[in-house]
């Protein structure tokens, strides 16, 4: 079974599926701002609560509504209305929306792996279908703590969905999905904004993590730095992409934060946002469906070599 309907639904990017606009749940009542993540000097953490700002602020208006964000930020965070939208806004929109029509779209999707920097309130404040299972990757010193402070405003994910943790220092992603039950013969889509990536090859171990795990014609879609495409400036962004996800078995295909705001109907900001916005399609299979078909493989040559004995 593959996942997905392929690449070629998207040359419209600007096609948002109407019933998808609103993706959250429905408005609950404000929570006071309680701003106990406390960042210090740790850059990944503020990286996490800056994430969280962009969207305090923006649920505030109809593009999205997160109704838990506000115990993750500063207390003298401004609730104003901004006048543009923050490119990062655009892209939850873009991500959120992608997702949940794949979800609804594509028989037997139930695995989501969100590869985030920990405080992602996507598994409480997103419609998941019933029975869907939910992979964090997000690092566990910043995932335990603003879990705590959603856990402590009664943010909860739908009864039949499953959340689960995957530290992403773990030596071995793919081994710890592996363990909390990521089944790689199955479809999955995977959403990457958010988590640290230091290097180029820190982003390569992501893709051949995904690459292993996804079913032919699942789906990566996320946000990566800008800077990671300058490591061979002699490319376009387009083509830097293209070389490098379909070295992994991916087709990919860069997103224009103005297209998606065109489509919504907002003013982008000018706000100087360094990130390439993507969606990529997986062409090759799985480690786990590979294993599956050597072994009906090897079970049909055991039956083949039986009858051919029996017949002499």
């Amino acid at each position: 079974m593959e996942c997905g309907t392929g690449l070629a639904h998207l040359s419209s990017i600007a096609a948002f599926p109407q019933a998808l606009h609103c993706t959250t749940k429905p408005k609950k009542s404000s929570f006071r701002v309680t701003a106990k993540l406390n960042s210090g000097d740790d850059p990944l953490l503020q990286a996490a609560i800056h994430a969280a700002t962009l969207r305090f602020k923006e649920t505030h208006q109809p593009l999205f509504h997160d109704p838990y964000v506000a115990c993750l930020v500063p207390e003298n965070t401004s609730s104003d209305v901004e006048q543009y939208t923050h490119p990062y806004s655009l892209a939850t929109r873009f991500i959120d929306d992608k997702m949940l029509e794949t979800l609804i779209n594509t028989d037997g999707l139930k695995q989501v792996v969100l590869l985030t920097d920990g405080a992602d309130t996507r598994p409480y404040r997103l419609t998941w279908p019933s029975s869907t299972l939910i992979f964090e990757v997000s690092p566990d010193r910043i995932y335990t703590e603003a879990c705590q402070e959603l856990v402590d405003i009664g943010a909860q994910i739908p009864r039949s969905c499953l959340l689960l943790h995957v530290p992403s220092e773990s030596l071995s992603i793919e081994d710890a999905l592996r363990n909390k039950g990521f089944n790689g013969n199955r479809p999955s889509i995977w959403a990457l904004q958010g988590l640290p990536l230091m290097t180029l090859a820190s982003f390569e171990d992501i893709l051949f993590t995904v690459a292993s795990l996804a079913m032919k014609g699942c789906f990566l879609i996320g946000e990566i730095p800008a800077w990671l495409a300058k490591t061979q400036p002699e490319l376009k962004t387009q083509e830097w992409l293209n070389k490098l996800f379909m070295s992994h078995g991916f087709q990919v295909q860069n997103i224009n934060y103005e297209d998606i705001a065109k489509t919504l109907g907002r003013e982008p900001s000018k706000e100087p946002y360094d990130n390439i916005l993507f969606v990529a399609e997986h062409l090759r299979f799985s480690d786990d469906e590979m294993e599956t078909w050597r072994r009906e493989f090897q079970r049909a040559e055991e039956e083949g070599d039986e009858e051919g004995f029996e017949d002499l």
